[in-house]
């Protein structure tokens, strides 16, 4: 009896002991058992073609825990809970400070249960260089295609400013003295600068326009546009848009409007279908560009007449183009040192002509949507046409209306043909050119950083920018294209209206037309002598840009 008793005393004494030293092995065990992953977050929306892909550092879904990675606040309790500090900080690059909250307990059942979501504040960079800060939605609304850098590397000129060079060596743009000189990827070039208070803008050799503050009207600011292009010089007004912060972009406003019954006829279908020979078959960019483009073997309607007739004007002025730019590239006045790029047309077309086999064809549901596009602009200005005619203020301010969304930008139009060759860059990072007759279709209504929006490619020439791509796009381009289709959309309509009656043409009514609210504005009688000159500067700036990499006398590059 007094053994058991003696016996039952130690164990007494020991067992505490060995709680004390049982518990907290218990723990450490579990502590360095693996935690189960945390829940992934919502993935984005943003589909493969229209967002640069996430770094691989940045994954959120399977992100582990290194065995240190989960501290312990003050002590722990041995209630069957773990309480971990406020904030966890994932192994690799990614760190969410302050942002993942561990809510609840954790049961240290052999697995390690975290039972609140992730949250992620702040700033998510995604590779490619398009940051969304405050944790904006990444739908494919906000995604960019052109987040990467078009190919290349950037060299700081000994004289100042910089210069783009592609990855075969030709020059992209060169940046010096308040001037910028563009070349596309198939030829023809761009050279932007200022000149005594206006903007100079050549396009190729064969002409451009100067740009001044013109009048303000009904609270719209205007600018005067002087075109000089082969010899021929007019002008036009353009109506200022400032959006989020940029001034500005530039919208052709028309000196004239049709009478409303004029638009009603062209908007609406024909009571049968018309035949129309337009006399192409002689001529050398209908057989150019043969596989590529086919007018419609008749015609239910004007906006189908107006189709053929927009997409013609493009191609034949392309084709015209290319002639020139293989005509200087022969006497030796080729700006851009590309080679074989400087074949190409200036003005679009370019290169070999498109054969049925390497071509994309532009397909009768791309046609469709340009002759919607037609029929919606021709909406579009009867309701123009019935606002000019109000009385409105005359003002002198020069300062653009703020916060108005650009036609390039709005909602209701997608649509857009390529007027001038321009380059852009595919969801890949892969650089690629569009010419004259192309068609995109916008895709995304908000800008990015750089101003460019995400389009897909309807119908293309060239095997690069082949037909279904996504590209990202500038939006100053976008409105030009626009603008041309306007103003070419008016140049048809008074083909429209010349040849109504004739050639099996139903006879259209009231093709009178009236003066727009703002008047046309006089020419710039010095608008050829500007562009030479600046066409000049631009050459000289070049030939210098070549000697000093020639010499491998750059400042530097990247």
């Amino acid at each position: 009896m007094k053994f058991s008793e003696k016996k039952a005393n130690i164990l007494r004494k020991v067992f505490p002991f060995l709680l004390v030293v049982a518990v907290p092995a218990l723990a450490l065990g579990q502590k360095h058992s693996a935690p189960a992953a945390h829940a992934a977050p919502a993935a984005h929306a943003a589909p493969r073609a229209s967002a640069p892909a996430h770094n691989s550092s940045q994954s959120h879904t399977t992100a582990a825990h290194s065995n240190t990675s989960a501290s312990h606040a003050g002590t722990t309790s041995h209630a069957g809970t773990t309480t971990h500090s406020a904030t966890t900080t994932h192994t690799g690059t990614t760190t969410h400070a302050g942002a993942t909250t561990h809510a609840g307990t954790a049961t240290h059942a052999g697995t390690t249960t975290h039972t609140s979501t992730t949250t992620h504040t702040g700033t998510t960079t995604h590779a490619g260089g398009t940051t969304h800060a405050g944790g904006a939605a990444h739908a494919g609304a906000t995604a960019h295609a052109g987040g990467h850098a078009a190919p290349g590397r950037t060299v700081a000129l000994r004289g100042g400013g910089s210069a783009s060079i592609r990855p075969n060596g030709s020059v992209r743009s060169i940046n010096r003295g308040g001037m910028q000189i563009s070349h596309g990827v198939h030829g023809g070039s761009r050279v932007v600068g200022m000149h005594n208070g206006a903007r100079v803008v050549n396009v190729g050799r064969h002409g451009g326009y100067v740009q001044r503050p013109y009048m303000s009207r009904g609270g719209h600011s205007y600018v005067s546009r002087s075109y000089y292009y082969h010899g021929h010089l007019y002008a036009g007004a353009y109506r200022s848009y400032g959006w989020h912060g940029y001034c500005c972009y530039y919208g052709y406003h028309p000196g004239f409007f049709f009478h409303a019954g004029f638009y009603g006829w062209a908007y609406n279908p024909w009571a049968a279908p018309v035949y129309w020979g337009w006399g192409w078959g002689g001529a050398p960019w209908y057989g150019y560009y043969g596989a590529f483009f086919a007018p419609y073997p008749v015609y239910p309607a004007p906006a189908f007449w107006l189709t053929d007739y927009l997409l013609a004007a493009s191609l034949q002025a392309a084709y015209a183009a290319n002639q020139e730019a293989a005509a200087a590239s022969d006497e030796g006045a080729a700006a851009n040192g590309g080679g074989s790029d400087n074949l190409q047309a200036s003005n679009g077309g370019g290169g070999a002509a498109p054969t049925a086999g390497g071509q994309v064809t532009l397909t009768p549901e791309v046609k469709q949507a340009i002759a919607e596009e037609v029929k919606a602009q021709l909406a579009a200005e009867k309701d123009e046409a019935a606002s000019a005619a109000a009385p409105a203020p005359a003002g002198g301010g020069q300062q653009a209306s703020t916060e108005e969304v650009p036609p390039a930008l709005d909602p209701a139009r997608r649509t857009f043909v390529v007027n001038d060759p321009v380059s852009v860059v595919d969801a890949d990072g892969n650089e690629c050119g569009l010419t004259a007759g192309d068609v995109l279709t916008r895709i995304t209504d908000t800008p990015d950083a750089d101003k460019n929006v995400n389009a897909s490619v309807s119908a293309s020439k060239k095997d690069d920018c082949a037909a279904g791509k996504t590209v990202a796009v500038a939006v100053d381009d976008l409105q030009e294209m626009h603008n041309h289709f306007r103003e070419q959309l008016d140049k048809g309509m008074g083909e429209l209206a010349k040849k109504s009656g004739t050639g099996g043409l139903p006879k259209a009514p009231d093709t009178g037309t009236v003066a727009g609210d703002v008047p046309p504005p006089q020419p710039d009688p010095n608008a050829e002598k500007t562009l030479q000159d600046q066409q000049a500067a631009a050459d000289k700036t070049e030939a210098e840009v070549k000697q000093e990499a020639a010499s491998g006398s750059g400042g530097g590059g990247k």
